[in-house]
């Protein structure tokens, strides 16, 4: 059985999460996705939608088996507890692929780096750019 593991925040849910999402489970059997901990994202803006929410909602996705929220601490721990063939990652997703695949390595996780490519054009497969259309057209 191949387990693959994808990661995100999934703070508003799109169709470039769920591109992102069908396209990491068919590399494999089993599809779990680790949700990033509201404390833990530094790289944008503070999600909007609480941690709870944001897992529940991904975990109610037809491509997803397993949904859990990553470690307050350590974002590897999840990772190694699962023991994933394969991790992807999104096409804007802010990892070195190779830094990671060292990082995996050296905590004895042999796992296959697969970076998912990207949804279309559509402006709206962006929580950032939903949020601006939103307070240009509502705010």
């Amino acid at each position: 059985m191949t387990r693959v593991v994808a990661t995100g925040t999934f703070d508003i849910l799109h169709p470039g999460h769920i591109f992102y999402l069908e396209e990491s489970r068919k590399l494999g059997d089993e599809l779990w996705v680790i949700v990033a901990r509201d404390a833990n994202v530094k790289h944008k803006p503070t999600p909007i939608i609480p941690e709870e929410q944001r897992c529940r909602m991904v975990a109610s996705l037809k491509p997803v088996d397993h949904a859990r929220l990553g470690d307050l601490t350590d974002m590897y721990r999840p990772i190694e507890e699962l023991q994933p063939d394969i991790i992807t990652i999104g096409y804007n997703q802010h990892f070195d692929e190779e830094g990671l695949r060292k990082a995996l390595l050296s905590r004895n996780i042999p796992a296959k780096i697969v970076r998912i490519g990207k949804f279309g054009d559509d402006v709206l497969c962006s929580s950032r750019h939903i949020v601006q259309r939103i307070v240009e057209r509502r705010g």
